[in-house]
């Protein structure tokens, strides 16, 4: 009932359309006072400090930066046009490439937002004059940004590290082959849908347009065996990995002459108030997480769960549908740093391997991402497609399906997630 109370009031204070992070602040004092607890407000900097500490989580901001970066030097259109010469003449055309793009692009960038309101951009106007409706190409470049924080780099996989303590640097590798598995599905559902919606399809490439496009592309192609080779060769970790995808983004920029000096007094300022934000609210999320601790809510979860000998897959079930509903109502980033505090001591009590947990624990967040009121993704392509929320969201719904369907098949096949950090790195987390 502590569990449930705590919860209620928290969304109750969230739809009154409190900041999530000052709903979260306040769920805390409340439950702290109503129980007689006041004196442990005293706890409340103490704890907010020491939720935005630490080095792993100085990678977050730097990812923040580095999406930005890309989004303002040049990257973005280079990947989309490669990317049209892979797919575009494929059935259902620029909606392939919208998803290539976004599969390339998430190796650099880490954020579904990001993707969504950067390179969204590029693809929306490029889908629209090639004939495709506003909503049909809004809704599809909302799905495939929820790519980004699936295929590494990813900084809800930073997030998870961070909050569990599992490695960083097995998470990235185990969002590989999920990451291209949901490519591969949306996909498939955009070829299914192309002869019967009418899609438009383009023409195929010549190999001197293909050359010329991977050739221009080169660079950016690079970001992610850069990323990724460098940490499994031990170079530097998935934080210090951070900081170089920035300094190659600026290199990038400079060399394509796409970003000016006088652009990166802008970027700066968005990418401060952009981590921020998000590190306010695991600042907050951190106090909330220590109530549940001190009030023994896991504890008590699982002795209640074993009482009634639930299986381990039945959890996994009501885990899913927890996040699934909170989904429709908290940002990603907010139902990780919320549930993570309740979920990990269950995970571990039943067995979950936790690499795969966070790997599932993303890919449910990520359809949270498309899903209204609070659909991040929904919102950020709104923004610049003017298409409503509501009208993206029903026109959404079979991508969501189709991520829903692989992420239950991973949640109950764990292998396919841990198959390349197991192959790469060795057993454990």
């Amino acid at each position: 009932m502590l569990t449930l109370s705590i919860f209620v009031v928290l969304l109750l204070l969230i739809l009154l359309d409190l900041p999530i992070a000052v709903a979260m602040g306040l769920t805390s004092v409340v439950f702290f006072v109503g129980l007689g607890q006041g004196n442990f407000l005293a706890m409340l900097p103490q704890r907010m400090y020491y939720g935005t500490t630490g080095f792993t989580l100085l990678a977050v901001p730097f990812f923040i930066l580095a999406g930005n970066l890309m989004n303002t030097g040049g990257i973005t259109t280079r990947i989309f046009r490669f990317a049209k010469t892979l797919v575009g003449h494929f059935p259902g055309g620029l909606g392939h490439v919208s998803v290539i793009s976004s599969m390339i692009f998430s190796g650099m960038s880490g954020s579904a937002v990001a993707d969504a309101a950067g390179l969204g951009q590029i693809q929306y106007k490029a889908m629209v004059d090639d004939g495709y409706t506003p909503v049909v190409s809004a809704s599809l470049i909302a799905a495939a940004s929820t790519i980004g924080p699936v295929i590494p780099p990813s900084i809800p996989f930073v997030l998870f590290g961070a909050l569990t303590g599992v490695s960083v640097s097995r998470l990235f590798l185990a969002g590989f082959v999920p990451g291209v598995i949901m490519g591969i599905i949306l996909m498939l559902i955009i070829a299914l849908m192309a002869k019967p919606r009418g899609f438009p399809r383009g023409e195929r490439a010549s190999r001197k347009e293909m050359w010329t496009s991977f050739k221009e592309a080169i660079l950016p192609l690079l970001a992610p065996v850069i990323i990724i080779g460098g940490i499994m060769s031990g170079i530097f970790t998935p934080t210090e990995a951070s900081v170089v995808v920035c300094l190659y983004a600026i290199f990038l920029g400079f060399l394509y002459k796409d970003l000016k000096l006088k652009d990166l007094p802008e970027i700066f300022w968005q990418s401060i108030k952009q981590s921020a934000s998000l590190l306010f609210i695991m600042a907050a999320a951190n106090f909330l997480g220590w109530l549940t601790l001190y009030q023994r809510i896991p504890d008590n979860l699982i002795a209640n769960l074993a009482s009634i000998s639930v299986s381990g897959p039945a959890v996994m079930w009501v885990i899913i549908g927890i996040v699934l509903i909170l989904g429709l109502f908290l940002e990603g980033n907010a139902i990780f740093l919320i549930t993570i505090p309740i979920f990990l001591p269950i995970a571990k009590q039943f067995g979950f391997d936790l690499i795969n947990f966070g790997v599932v624990m993303t890919l449910l967040i990520m359809i949270g991402n498309l899903t209204p009121p609070v659909g991040m993704c929904l919102f950020a392509v709104s923004s610049f497609s003017k298409v409503g929320i509501m009208d993206l969201a029903k026109e959404s719904w079979p991508y969501i399906v189709g991520i829903l369907i692989i992420t239950i098949i991973i949640a109950f096949v764990p292998q396919i997630a841990t198959f390349l950090p197991n192959l790469l790195m060795g057993p454990g987390i």
